[in-house]
C-alpha cells in the first residue's frame, strides 16, 4: 500500500481515456478547489502519466492501466463518478487540512 503525506503533493494527475471531456471537468473542478495550496493538477492519457506524479486520479475501471503506467511511488485514487465522488472529495480535504492519502 503505497501512501503519502498531504504536505509533500505537488503534483496531481487526473489519468482518462474515454475522451469524452468528463476527466477535463474534473481536472478543472480539482485545480479550483486546490488553487491556493501549491498543488499542480494536470490532466492526461491513462498510458502516459507522468514520472513525476504524487497522486493519480482515475476512474476506477481505469486504475489498472493506471498502475502500470503511473511510477511506483505514486499514489493511486480511483473513483466512480466524475464529480462529487466521495474519494475526490476525501483528497481534497487531506491536501487542504493535512494528513495521508493512501491507496
Amino acid at each position: 500500500m503505497t501512501s503519502i503525506d498531504s504536505k509533500d503533493i505537488h503534483k496531481i494527475v487526473i489519468a482518462c481515456d474515454a475522451g469524452m471531456g468528463s476527466s477535463v471537468m474534473l481536472a478543472t473542478t480539482v485545480r479550483k478547489q486546490l488553487k491556493d495550496t501549491g498543488v499542480t493538477v494536470e490532466h492526461t492519457p491513462v498510458n502516459a502519466i507522468p514520472a513525476d506524479a504524487d497522486v493519480v486520479l482515475c476512474h476506477a475501471g481505469l486504475a489498472a492501466r493506471a498502475r502500470a503506467s503511473a511510477a511506483p511511488g505514486a499514489v493511486l485514487v480511483p473513483f466512480q463518478i466524475f464529480l462529487g465522488d466521495p474519494a475526490v472529495t476525501r483528497l481534497i480535504a487531506t491536501i487542504k487540512k493535512g494528513g495521508t492519502v493512501g491507496a
